[in-house]
């Protein structure tokens, strides 16, 4: 006897995403908005005007005590003790071979008090390993997916947009920071954080004040082009962006060496971490010019890869894999994110192409991102 599907869960503004008509699909368990209408026009709305996304689906894990700091930094590859209270870190959290089991934003919120913000797929993951790293630390690691929703408004018109909801001093409020605030009467902690390329800002709140937050910034929003955004528009707007998906470009078969995120990964910190010396080993790798690459790849056709589909260069010859694929709104064509050999990886490769079900389609290596906001 097998056990019944489990349904999947719903964020606190599900009834209101259905009343907007919008196509739900299931990601990672929950019921999630994947568009409302056209998915381009959702992402045009970003990059020109602004986007309301329903981000609750994200793991919430709260971390206090006298040593969270130190917790953090034996259980991550960052050095979160060095954090300033206010400031948030893009981090990741690795095995004990240096394999990536998520990438994470942690936010520190008081002197002794982070929460970390895990992808949803991974969330429960992330909190076993944060509770078995901290053993012999005196922390207490809470789960607090239930104690949020997670709503973002993200675009050129988002500051102008919640300037309008809350007196937080937003014009200081500096990227990857946050502060608590009050927004639109709900209190929320206001993070400039997202992923989409833009500007914006991510507003954590308690779910029974979500709905009450989605429509007044929709009020708010409407006289500039506010526009409610899903999954899907997401997906290209970091895409676009060139920022890394779980389970695409981060995987546990892969460091963050091997994704060209190196940079995150703080040796100089005081005592021992989780995968320190595989990660050694993958930066020495690294250094002497790694087997693979990530690079971006831009069509010359109008066929859009997708992940898996091998990449090959000159002759033929397989020297790499899509990790992601999809047509860009923003430039008007296909792009994709691939890994490659090394001696292919550089700007301007001439011959490499996608395997595009039998078909070769010649593409153009570029650096990432593909899209960069004017700041």
């Amino acid at each position: 006897m097998t056990d019944a599907p489990t349904a999947p869960r719903r964020t606190a503004l599900d009834a209101l995403h259905r009343a907007l008509g919008a196509t739900m699909t299931d990601f990672a368990g929950w019921d999630m908005p994947l568009r409302y209408g056209s998915e381009r026009d959702e992402h045009h709305a970003v990059r020109t005007r602004a986007g309301l996304f329903d981000l609750s689906h994200m793991g919430e894990i709260t971390l206090t005590g006298p040593q969270a700091g130190q917790a953090l930094d034996h259980a991550l590859v960052g050095y979160l003790s060095a954090l300033a209270v206010g400031r948030a870190r893009y981090t990741m959290i690795c095995d004990a071979e240096g394999g990536i089991l998520d990438d994470l934003i942690v936010y520190r919120l008081g002197d002794e008090e982070f929460m970390v913000v895990a992808n949803a797929s991974n969330a429960q993951v992330v909190l076993d390993a944060l509770t078995e790293r901290a053993t012999g630390f005196d922390v207490a690691v809470r789960d607090d997916r239930e104690a949020y929703a997670l709503i973002a408004v993200q675009g050129p018109e988002s500051p102008g947009i919640l300037k309008s909801l809350t007196d937080a001093d937003l014009d200081n409020l500096k990227y990857y920071a946050g502060l608590p605030g009050t927004v639109a009467g709900v209190s929320a902690l206001i993070a400039r954080t997202g992923y989409t390329g833009e500007d914006g800002f991510e507003l954590f709140v308690a779910p029974a004040d979500a709905e009450r937050l989605w429509q007044a910034l929709t009020e708010a929003g409407a006289p500039v082009g506010l526009t409610p955004c899903g999954l899907s528009c997401r997906d290209t707007l970091r895409l676009e962006a060139g920022m890394p998906l779980y389970g695409h470009e981060l995987t546990t078969a892969t460091t963050p060496f091997d994704a060209g995120l190196g940079r995150v990964v703080k040796f100089e910190k005081t005592g021992d971490f989780v995968g320190r010396e595989a990660l050694r080993a993958a930066a020495r790798r690294a250094e002497s010019r790694p087997p693979r690459a990530l690079v971006g790849l831009i069509a010359s056709g109008r066929r859009v890869p997708r992940a898996g589909y091998p990449v090959v260069g000159p002759d033929g010859a397989v020297i790499g894999e899509v990790t992601s694929g999809a047509p860009s709104p923003t430039l008007g064509k296909p792009l994709a994110i691939a890994y490659v050999d090394a001696e292919h990886a550089e700007p301007g490769t001439e011959g490499v192409a996608v395997d595009i079900r039998g078909t070769r389609e010649p593409y153009e290596v570029v650096a990432l991102p593909f899209y960069r906001r004017e700041r």
